[in-house]
């Protein structure tokens, strides 16, 4: 079986302003040295699958061009990791929507003739093995396999919701944040969330691609329109995510998946990483999550003169950090940044090369590249004034954008 994996990664990131002020959401950065779209395509090419398409559109200078650096696979074998930005191939109008986003690029299907496509998101937390999910597909014979996570019946007002039939399987309904869901057959307390990831019957695909093109009614997306039509069709199935078995995994971090489309859900799932067992474990070496890696030294701690002593607890720290006389608690320190000294930073999210004033203190924080905390400034600590400068979510996380002058 010939397969295909297109990767969706057009988002605008609208919710994830300003971190997404002038990058697309699968390239915000994430756990230091990592982006979005690393978590996907490393599924991907942990399953080997390993002929994958990224269809960009939004502010994709800096995705195109992490991928173009970091996922060179060998052209000798046929494998590939390519970008292909919106292109207006059907006329002068971008993408209106994710099954348009695939309608106008059917040029890229024809060249490979697969037997089956795989249409993944690209700004989930999460890991996959697609293998078991593409099985069950075959196995099945359905036309399209829908993953799905359990999440509680109380919460199916903030999901698209899959309905099944009694015995578990063949998707009857998919309905968008529902008021009155039903739940699971073998757990009413229960139900099936659209994970956004799909597998196709290529041909199957196509036809429905095509007479939601002809609809001028429809809004031109998978989750709204092509997969409903396919369940109206009956040939729809669900794949629970809670049987996929990834190696290496642990009781704590198996199925583990955070969609993180605001900054509140951004800044839970990095506070995720750093506990001494983490709810998502970083290294699993069975599955590892690829990126690029820029020629840095180690991490350094320096200073040991009274309360002036480098430290970092319960944190990640990257390559090229300097801790000089501050303390990082609870924090992710991406590669350059720098504390100096008496500085304080907790519970909170740097980005490349934030540097931390002598005295400063950084308290719930997500502060993009480049930011320079002047000496003895207060992150954190006054809402009000922070929010007079910077974002603040609803959670009371104070967020600074990439390259943005901070006044004491």
């Amino acid at each position: 079986m010939r397969v295909l994996a297109i990767v969706l990664a057009g988002g605008e990131g609208k919710r994830l302003m300003p971190l997404t002020a002038d990058r697309a959401k699968p390239a915000v950065p994430f756990g230091g040295i990592y982006r979005l779209v690393d978590f996907v395509l490393s599924n991907l090419a942990n399953g080997h699958y390993l002929q994958i398409v990224v269809l960009t559109q939004y502010k994709n200078h800096s995705l195109d061009r992490h991928i173009s650096r970091t996922w060179r696979l060998s052209s000798m074998l046929g494998n590939y990791v390519t970008p292909v930005p919106a292109q207006q191939r059907l006329g002068p109008h971008w993408f209106s929507g994710s099954a348009d986003a695939l309608f106008q690029n059917l040029n890229l299907i024809y060249d490979e003739m697969p037997d089956h496509v795989i249409v993944f998101g690209a700004d989930h937390i999460y890991r996959m093995d697609p293998r078991q999910m593409v099985e069950q597909h075959i196995e099945s014979g359905a036309e399209v396999t829908v993953a799905a996570i359990r999440q509680p019946l109380s919460l199916a007002d903030q999901f698209g919701v899959i309905e099944t039939d009694p015995a578990g399987r063949r998707v009857v309904a998919f309905r968008e944040k529902p008021k009155d869901a039903v739940g699971l057959p073998d757990a009413p307390n229960q139900v099936y969330a659209s994970m956004g990831n799909y597998v196709f019957r290529t041909q199957a695909m196509l036809d429905a691609l095509r007479e939601d093109a002809l609809d001028p009614t429809s809004k031109h997306d998978l989750g709204g329109n092509i997969i409903p039509m396919m369940v109206k069709a009956g040939s729809a199935e669900v794949y629970d995510f809670a049987d996929n078995v990834v190696p290496g995994s642990t009781d704590r971090d198996r199925g583990y998946w955070r969609d993180v489309g605001t900054l509140d859900a951004y800044y839970e799932a990095h506070m995720d990483l750093i506990s001494a067992h983490p709810i998502f474990n970083l290294y699993n070496n069975q599955w590892p999550i690829y990126t690029g890696h820029d020629p840095l030294p180690p991490a350094k701690f320096v200073h040991n003169d009274g309360d002036r002593v480098g430290r970092a607890i319960d944190s990640l720290v990257s390559a090229g950090v300097i801790v000089s006389g501050g303390l990082a608690e609870r924090s992710i320190l991406s590669p350059g940044v720098v504390l100096h000294s008496h500085s304080h930073v907790e519970d909170s999210v740097l980005m490349g090369n934030v540097k931390v004033g002598r005295g400063a203190i950084v308290r719930k924080a997500i502060i993009d590249k480049n930011v320079i905390i002047p000496d003895g400034a207060r992150i954190g600590f006054d809402l009000e004034y922070d929010r007079s400068r910077f974002a603040v979510t609803r959670n009371g996380i104070v967020v600074i954008g990439k390259n943005e002058i901070v006044e004491r």
